[in-house]
């Protein structure tokens, strides 16, 4: 019997494991493959460096700008350099890897080629995780259980909790790692929105490699073909005035579903159980960064459980606190401002955030303005929105 058993053990589940492990806790971590590279575009903000210090030693190029793109090809470029801390991008086979064997050094116990299928119940109960593996099925019995994997997750529709995932409540994307010369800015990452809805990107993950991608967003799923948008874009000549080369080495290649509506607030938690990370929706509308706020999740769920188990009180009542966790607040507060953006920004085939862009190019005021709706989720301001509707 273990104190906690995490299904899933990227960002979220492995925070979550090394916390609950440094806590003195015995926790179960279960994964179903650690070589297997989720498909992402693998940026992630400088905040990362409060959980991760340890980053910093693996000297990662520092990322200090962004360059974003309105569907008609109009920019705003911004750099932080000498301003504030740098970000990166990572690969995250590499990246997972890494804060994975940080929650085993704690002392969480790794089972790996193990898929998380179903609850064991016990007087409709849930009191651990079947999972199957090579050599059969197995069970991890657990105080508390806490689901961390993914969309894909078996457990969090069969938890009570929420339902399967609508095709017009996601992003479909699809992404390569690259190799070869380029003419990319190392220090930026590049944001392309797109006249549908949806969005490329391209960011550099050292000298040769950066990864590339591009997916749709909500009902446009319903519209577009992601293997023909994904072709048509890296064929756009805006995008290949980055690649002078004819032709370049595919390191690795995959499609995926991301959350396009921001976290499922109300469905976080319940009777020893708690979802979190992709799982539970803690990816960002409009950006799609999703590595933040699960590591985000995954620390507070596990604070929340440590004094659970203190308390031995494991109800729905008193996993509460998850959600009422003042960083769990904070994101699904900005994640909802991010989700009311999203249909203006894409209205009219982009034309919304085209005009802004133009404002911005003219107007210093205003061009701080989208900067800080971007990078900072600060709402734009009413008169903003008016004057780009006029």
């Amino acid at each position: 019997m273990f104190d906690v058993v995490i299904s899933g053990a990227g960002p979220a589940g492995s925070k979550s494991a090394q916390i609950l492990a440094e806590g003195g806790f015995e926790v179960a971590l279960i994964e179903k493959d650690i070589n297997w590279r989720k498909p992402c575009g693998g940026a992630v903000s400088s905040r990362i460096f409060k959980y991760y210090p340890q980053l910093r030693k693996l000297n990662y190029p520092p990322n200090t700008g962004v360059t974003i793109y309105s569907g008609d090809y109009r920019k705003i470029k911004y750099s932080w350099k000498n301003i504030r801390d740098y970000s990166i991008n990572v690969d995250r086979l590499e990246f997972d890897n890494f804060v994975r064997n940080i929650a085993i050094e704690a002392g969480a116990q790794l089972f790996n080629k193990n898929i998380s299928y179903d609850f064991v119940t016990k007087n409709s109960r849930r009191v651990g995780i079947k999972t199957k593996t090579p050599s059969g099925t197995k069970e991890y019995l657990g105080k508390i259980l806490i689901i961390a994997d993914g969309m894909s997750s078996k457990l969090a529709p069969k938890s009570g909790l929420k339902g399967k995932w609508k095709i017009d409540e996601i992003g479909l994307c699809k992404c390569a790692i690259m190799e070869g010369e380029n003419l990319l800015d190392k220090d930026s990452i590049s944001l392309f929105f797109r006249a549908y809805k949806g969005y490329g990107w391209i960011f550099p993950i050292d000298d040769k490699r950066f990864n590339i991608g591009c997916g749709t967003w909500l009902d446009e799923n319903l519209n577009s073909n992601l293997n023909q948008i994904y072709t048509e874009f890296l064929n756009d000549p805006h995008i290949k005035k980055f690649f002078p080369k004819s032709h370049y080495k595919e390191i690795w290649n995959g499609a995926y579903p991301i959350p396009a509506l921001g976290v499922k607030e109300k469905s976080l938690y319940g009777d020893n159980i708690m979802i979190i990370g992709d799982a539970a929706g803690f990816v960002s509308p409009i950006s799609g960064e999703g590595i933040h706020p699960s590591i985000v999740s995954g620390k507070c769920a596990a604070e929340t459980a440590i004094e659970a188990l203190k308390n031995d009180d494991i109800s729905k009542q008193s996993l509460k606190k998850y959600k009422q966790h003042p960083n769990i607040k904070k994101i699904i507060r900005n994640f909802k401002m991010k989700v009311s953006m999203v249909e203006f920004l894409f209205e009219n085939k982009g034309q919304n955030l085209s005009k802004m862009f133009e404002l911005a190019d003219t107007d210093d005021k205003i061009r701080e303005e989208v900067i800080n709706m971007f990078l900072f989720s600060i709402p734009p301001s009413k008169e903003l929105l008016l004057k780009i509707q006029s």
